[in-house]
């Protein structure tokens, strides 16, 4: 796997683990809320566990990928590329249904969905 790749793929694991960070950790916060657009209390602890569990899928896709890096570190390129483009792929997809369902969130999920995209297209592209 060319190294652009698995850079870029590092780049998309470190963006999920900010969206663990937010989603997990500092959700409750009305800053790190209003960013889901969520206002008061009562939406916010309504949408909390969902937001919680969603932070935890991120940072495991993210996990993936580092996992990914690991293995082709340690010589296993086909093992290391698959995981790596299974999360990638994950992620491009999670980024086009965050679009779908919500337009008005078109800018996270260029941020989500971009860097993993470029993993896969330059993974293919050079050989």
């Amino acid at each position: 796997m060319p190294v652009v790749a698995q850079v870029a793929a590092l780049i998309a694991a470190a963006i999920h683990v900010w969206f663990f960070v937010l989603e997990s950790v500092l959700f409750s916060r009305p800053g790190v809320a209003a960013r889901f657009g969520l206002r008061t209390a009562e939406q916010i602890a309504a949408v909390r566990p969902m937001a919680f569990n969603q932070g935890f899928y991120n940072l495991f896709l993210a996990v993936g990928i580092a996992a990914g890096v690991a293995q082709i570190a340690g010589g296993a390129e086909v093992a290391g590329r698959s995981i790596i483009l299974f999360a990638c792929l994950c992620m491009v997809w999670a980024g086009i249904v965050l679009f779908v369902t919500s337009p008005r969130f078109f800018q996270a999920a260029l941020v989500q969905l971009v860097p993993p995209l470029v993993a896969i297209v330059t993974t293919f592209a050079i050989r």
